[in-house]
């Protein structure tokens, strides 16, 4: 299902199927990759060891120092982890290592001599890089910070403590300050703080990443990670409880965002932090909030590990690239330099555990994505998880979901553990939307969440963007094993309008289809284009024309989707039958799987009422 990759670089110790019948790995194969990971970097920094300027990738929007400092803070988190859990040994010296480039990087903030650290400044990234110093120094208390001369203690507690009063932008950057404050001290700043973010919990275990409905992994890696840890560590019991059964309610539904084969579902920001996707697994394990097995969490998160690693994202050098699997440029930000990568740190939390723990003493347990297929709504976000056995893919509907701006990694129909999408520049994937006379597709933006239940969700969009001539559009998908009917009722759109819809963007290994049913036609696929997971994605599309007829009632298009791994899927024409009718006010769509399921959807220009008769109660 991917593209070949070079092994990794780092020398392991033997699998072992026993402990490990999923994926091989113990405790022993998570310290090689942290050890090799960290060996990789050190030849990059620079002599005092307060930078480090990682090679082969661009630099970031904050200019090359930000980015040194980025390698530093973020690989220092890594080597915090590993010395902290192995009770203090540090043979490798990791810790002077840190030490050196604490004392070197603090003599004169924001100089421009080769080892001085830019200064801490209002919404900037050395507030981001702050709090990975300041939790690297915390857990690591007291086999770093309380040796260091009382000079460099002075210094760095000096440019730290910017980061308490810095403005950061109104999203996760809010707990950044919030992680320096609990190293140093500051109550005051840490109640302020995760105050703060309140106005954006949404219950069931989800936070939307600032002042718009963006879910993502940001949630696990960032929202859940530092109110828990904060709590956690500084022993604040009644914190906990509220933080962590948050984060318990969250890994319900988080467990279920990764596929069979290890890899997390392929969407939102920042994806190069890859492995950054177990943190919350273990977070869960640490702190004692999690509804998740032992066994269970540790398939998770050694599964996402070598996925990773087994695809090449660590170089022949060691070094993680910027990307996916390999290098990747379209799922990078501008804020990505070449040490961004090692957010990754984050997905080592688990070695804070200690050797005996049961996480890393219990059999490996399945994951859900293979125990049973499963359709699963996510109310909160508003979508719809949709996962099979056979091929072990898990399929993200998303009808709740969308950055400021139109982006391909939020604002698709569809995400799943196996595909990724293709990039801004190439025709949409997983997409509807209306054709302008250039030929190209208005994007989808404005997104309303319409509510998602038994196999189903729905939403309301826009089509378009500032510029075009907009219609709205309710959309209902409705899902059965790995088959999907997606609905689309059309508004505002002229007679004559066309419309595009698109499936999935599929490599080798897999089946991606679309069957028209109501208003489509087949059309043509669309030009062959390069995913994060594959060079050559295929996306089969259909078209369509709106009528015009009873304007106010919308026009509908109806197809069944189909993304499979399986070897000799069944046809997709004997999975589903549809029904479609008309009224005064908009339309209903009956669906009756193989199975007997049925889905009967009510659609109408300014909602969707869906009822679902599932017999096996899934």
């Amino acid at each position: 299902m991917t593209r070949s990759a070079p092994p990794h670089p780092f020398a392991l110790p033997p699998e072992d199927r026993d402990l490990s019948p999923h994926t091989g790995w113990t405790r022993a194969h998570w310290e090689a990759v942290a050890d090799g990971l960290l060996a990789a970097v050190a030849p990059h920094a620079t002599p005092g060891r307060a930078l480090y300027h990682l090679p082969g990738g661009r630099p970031s929007s904050s200019g090359m120092r930000s980015d040194g400092l980025e390698g530093y803070a973020r690989t220092f988190l890594l080597a915090a982890i590993r010395v902290a859990g192995a009770g203090g040994a540090d043979p490798a010296g990791l810790l002077d290592r840190y030490a050196d480039g604490l004392a070197a990087g603090t003599a004169r903030p924001g100089g421009d001599g080769p080892e001085d650290w830019p200064v801490v400044t209002d919404r900037s990234q050395p507030l981001v890089e702050a709090a990975s110093i300041a939790l690297a120094l915390r857990l690591t208390r007291a086999h770093l910070w309380d040796r260091l001369d009382d000079a460099v203690r002075e210094r760095a507690t000096a440019w730290l403590s910017r980061a308490v009063t810095a403005e950061p932008w109104a999203c996760n950057w809010e707990l950044f300050p919030v992680t320096v404050a609990g190293f140093l001290g500051d109550k005051d700043a840490v109640t302020r703080g995760l105050d703060g973010i309140e106005r954006w919990y949404v219950g069931d275990g989800w936070y939307t990443d600032g002042d718009r409905r963006a879910f993502d992994y940001y949630n696990g890696w960032a929202l859940h990670l530092y109110p828990v840890l904060e709590a956690w560590l500084s022993g604040d019991a009644d914190r906990l409880d509220r933080y962590g059964e948050r984060l318990r309610v969250h890994l319900a539904d988080y467990a279920r965002l990764f596929g069979a084969d290890g890899s997390p579902v392929h969407q939102g920001r920042s994806l190069t932090y890859r492995m950054a996707t177990a943190c919350p697994l273990w977070l869960g394990a640490l702190t004692g909030h999690t509804p998740l097995a032992p066994g269970t969490t540790r398939r998770l998160a050694s599964g996402a590990l070598r996925h990773f690693l087994d695809r090449g994202a660590a170089g022949p050098g060691g070094l993680l690239s910027l990307g996916w699997h390999g290098p990747y440029a379209p799922v990078l930000q501008g804020y990505s330099g070449p040490a961004s990568p090692y957010w990754a740190s984050k997905g080592f939390l688990g070695l804070l555990l200690p050797a005996d723990h049961e996480v890393w003493t219990a059999g490996e347990e399945p994951a859900p994505a293979e125990r049973s297929d499963a359709l699963t709504a996510l109310p909160a976000p508003n979508w719809l998880l949709q996962s099979t056995v056979a091929d072990g893919v898990v399929r993200l509907h998303n009808h709740g979901s969308e950055d400021v701006r139109w982006d391909p990694h939020y604002t698709r129909l569809a995400y799943s553990s196996a595909t990724a999408p293709v990039s801004a520049a190439d025709p949409p994937d997983n997409h509807f939307g209306l054709v302008r006379p250039d030929g190209s597709v208005t994007a989808r933006t404005g997104i309303v969440p319409l509510g998602a239940g038994r196999g189903w969700a729905a939403s309301r969009s826009v089509a378009g963007e500032e510029g075009d001539a907009h219609g709205r559009v309710v959309a209902v998908v409705l899902a059965r094993g790995a088959a999907e009917v997606r609905v689309h009722l059309v508004t505002g759109a002229g007679p004559g309008t066309a419309v595009r819809q698109t499936g999935w963007a599929a490599g080798e290994g897999l089946r991606s289809e679309l069957l028209p049913l109501h208003g489509l036609a087949d059309a043509p696929a669309l030009p062959p284009a390069a995913t994060a997971c594959t060079p050559h994605a295929v996306v089969p599309a259909a078209a369509g024309v709106t009528t015009g007829d009873g304007r106010s009632r919308g026009d509908l298009f109806v197809c069944a989707a189909r993304l499979t791994g399986a070897p000799e899927p069944e046809p997709l024409s004997a999975l589903v039958r549809t029904e479609v009718r008309a009224g005064s006010a908009g339309h209903e769509v009956a669906v009756v799987w193989a199975d007997g399921a049925t889905h009967r959807a009510r659609l109408t220009p300014d909602g969707a009422i869906v009822e679902s008769s599932l017999p096996d109660g899934r």
